[in-house]
């Protein structure tokens, strides 16, 4: 016969759920949507899956990046 676990009061435990999750509270489903996008944002899926969308050579991504930097510098003030 197998060992069986005693559980707390909070049995069934919560469900893990990987990845991004949001709680859909009062069937205010517009709000949950807004913290959704949020969130992803936040990870940065969206930008991971536009430069994913298309190969980008190398010389083109330093160049890119040194733009970018010359641009932070001038909006900086130096």
């Amino acid at each position: 016969m197998r060992y069986q676990k005693k559980f707390n009061k909070n049995y069934p435990p919560e469900p893990f759920i990987p990845g991004i999750a949001v709680w859909v509270r009062n069937n205010d489903v517009f709000s949950a949507i807004r913290k959704f996008k949020k969130k992803v944002q936040e990870e940065g899926i969206i930008q991971t899956v536009k430069n994913k969308q298309q190969f980008v050579k190398p010389s083109e991504k330093r160049r890119k990046a040194k733009a970018a930097s010359i641009a932070r510098a001038l909006k900086k003030g130096q």
